[in-house]
């Protein structure tokens, strides 16, 4: 688990910036743009390392294949065993996106669902290079497109143009999302989950026996043998509080009606403890639940977001 790019003002090389690559003419160009940059020098295979290694024995339980079934094991020990193999395909790629009215929040270069929309896109152009397959996932307090993963021509553009289509709306409900995936998916997939997380709460510190119904979903999904990843995206405004005068907060999302009319200045210090205490919970709530957490602002490079979060896979197999 790594917190992933945190974001930097500072331009890097050969790495567009969102406002950059929100100039190209479309989704897919981005990606390809975004893709390049990440993986120069890289080796470009998102599950390197895959095999048909025999690994274990388990006993037969309902719904195993038949063909799994290992006979001479079971004319030795008098039960069925089914033999277990690591990675003997290519894991579905289910990419997820939060699209709820808080994700179209910006007050200078891209909203925080364009962002996720970069960071989707570029993945699964990755995952179809590889002729693997990519699916995707729009919800806002329901699931709002479901495209199931697929190999078949087109779809990775039927990925783009869902994208493309998308607009932040309605309120958030991710844990309703996920378990809504899990009902979808008995295949072993990586599953890569991006969201502002704010209206989520994640389990209390000091590990309490209080837990929110978010984490109670990926640590559902981790028991079912899923790979799961967690992007946290915030504006850089969520993350320091920039302003210096006289601000009225509101809700963003339909039936949130909390105000306050404060002086800047006088929250951005709490503003900051906060914010960064936050991605604390759910950096450590992610470590409990063995699930990858990524932390990116979206004034971040898409491409050095991408390229860390892979290199730290590879460097993960590896050891």
């Amino acid at each position: 688990m790594s917190e992933g790019a945190t974001g930097s003002r500072e331009p890097q090389p050969g790495l567009l910036d969102p406002t950059d690559l929100a100039r190209l003419a479309s989704l897919e160009l981005r990606a390809r743009t975004i893709v390049e940059g990440a993986f120069s020098g890289m080796h470009r295979n998102l599950h390197p390392g895959t095999s048909v290694e025999f690994t274990e024995h388990r006993e037969y339980a309902p719904g195993d294949e038949i063909r799994r079934i290992d006979w001479k094991a079971v004319g030795r020990a008098d039960r069925y065993y089914v033999k277990r193999f690591e990675d003997e395909t290519e894991m579905h790629t289910f990419l997820v996106l939060d699209a709820s009215a808080s994700m179209g929040y910006r007050r200078r270069g891209v909203s925080k669902l364009d962002y996720a929309g970069y960071l989707a896109s570029a993945l699964a152009y990755l995952v179809g290079q590889q002729g693997d397959a990519a699916g995707l996932l729009l919800f806002d307090e329901k699931a709002r497109s479901f495209l199931p993963p697929s190999t078949r021509p087109g779809q990775i553009r039927e990925v783009f143009r869902l994208l493309e289509a998308a607009r932040p709306a309605g309120r958030t409900d991710a844990a309703l999302a996920l378990g809504h995936l899990g009902e979808l998916t008995d295949k072993r997939s990586l599953i890569i989950v991006m969201s502002d997380l704010l209206d989520s709460e994640p389990d209390e510190p000091g590990g309490g026996e209080a837990r929110g119904p978010l984490p109670e979903r990926l640590r559902q999904l981790r028991a079912r043998g899923h790979d799961v990843a967690l992007f946290h995206l915030l504006d850089p405004d969520e993350v320091e509080l920039p302003f210096d005068d006289l601000i009225f907060f509101e809700g963003v999302e339909p039936g949130d009606t909390r105000t306050l009319l404060a002086q800047a200045p006088d929250l951005a210090e709490a503003f900051k403890r906060e914010s960064e205490a936050f991605r604390d919970r759910w950096r450590a709530t992610c470590l409990e639940a063995s699930v990858e957490y990524r932390f990116a602002r979206t004034d971040a490079s898409p491409a050095a977001v991408l390229r860390a979060f892979l290199a730290d896979r590879q460097r993960a197999v590896r050891h």
